[in-house]
């Protein structure tokens, strides 16, 4: 770990400038070292003496770019909100000015992998903490995924980023999901809209708290579910016992909004993916991964149930 006035690189000399702003850690004596993951910002592990004792934090600094997708205010809210549900980190502190959330460190916590949601436990645990949030009062910001895919494909041509060849047919079949499921009624709750394995920390004894708020935003329930059940690779049956758990029933029009929801998630993160490949200078194949997520979602997309899940919804 280093210490302030060690910085060598462009993020030390960040989370150092970030770190000397915080008027509680005056004249303490300061550690800090980088935490792995994530594909947005750079992330901090600070330990801050108090006497004998010390604290340990975890700081989020933004990274380049991330304006383009990232309401810093509605993500501290939603953090406060998981948190006040119990399935969030304390939140120590946020700085409005340039967006850096600090947290207190989950000690003992680990981030979870898919090989974790093969356990039934870990399974029904995440499904009550995602939940419980989305139980929540509604955030000041409402963002769809309707809203998100159409503000990624703007950005997306605004810097001429790349796209698949059967973009056309993608963005029409895009287009009848979204008639569909604005004229059935969009079930607007707080939503994370970025349920990968690794917003999911877990404890030894499988408990779930959920991290990284950065995306979240209004949106419907069922997208939520979606997006979780397409990061996991769940089985069919896997989707079906979960819906029934979340909402008390399964049936055609449940499993119809979750399987249009998937596909739209897809798109939403292929055109991302692009915006990124063009101004992030994160070591990432933003391209590849985008790739990947146009391949998914058409793939639902030309699944033969697609026209019937069209009209369930």
């Amino acid at each position: 770990m280093k210490t302030p006035g060690d910085a060598q690189t462009t993020d030390e000399f960040n989370i150092e400038s970030v770190i000397r702003r915080v008027p509680d850690w005056a004249e303490r004596a300061i550690r800090y070292s980088p935490v792995s993951g994530g594909i947005s910002n750079s992330n901090w592990r600070v330990e801050v003496a108090n006497g004998h004792e010390k604290t340990t934090y975890f700081l989020k600094v933004p990274g380049i770019g991330t304006e383009m997708f990232i309401d810093r205010r509605t993500a501290h809210e939603a953090s406060v909100r998981a948190a006040e549900c119990g399935y969030g980190a304390p939140v120590f502190s946020f700085m409005e000015d340039c967006g850096v959330e600090i947290f207190e460190f989950m000690e003992g916590w680990h981030s979870s992998s898919n090989l974790d949601f093969l356990n039934g436990t870990v399974r029904h645990n995440a499904l009550r903490a995602l939940k419980a949030f989305n139980d929540q009062p509604l955030l000041t910001q409402t963002k769809t995924v309707f809203n998100m895919i159409d503000e990624h494909e703007d950005q997306r041509g605004t810097l001429r980023a790349a796209c698949p060849l059967d973009h056309e047919w993608l963005c029409r079949q895009y287009a009848r999901a979204r008639r569909a499921l604005e004229a059935s009624g969009v079930d607007l709750a707080p939503c994370m809209n970025d349920t990968l394995a690794g917003n999911f920390m877990l404890d030894a004894a499988h408990r779930v708290m959920l991290v990284d708020f950065e995306y979240a935003s209004n949106n419907d329930r069922y997208y939520e579910l979606a997006m979780w059940f397409g990061e996991m690779f769940f089985d069919e049956q896997v989707e079906l016992e979960l819906i029934e758990e979340y909402f008390g029933r399964v049936g055609p029009r449940e499993i119809a909004r979750v399987q249009l929801y998937k596909a739209l998630a897809d798109l939403k993160w292929s055109a991302w993916a692009m915006v990124q490949r063009s101004v992030s200078r994160i070591d990432f194949d933003f391209y590849k991964y985008g790739i990947w997520k146009y391949m998914r979602a058409r793939t639902v997309m030309q699944d033969i149930r697609w026209e019937s899940w069209l009209r369930q919804v």
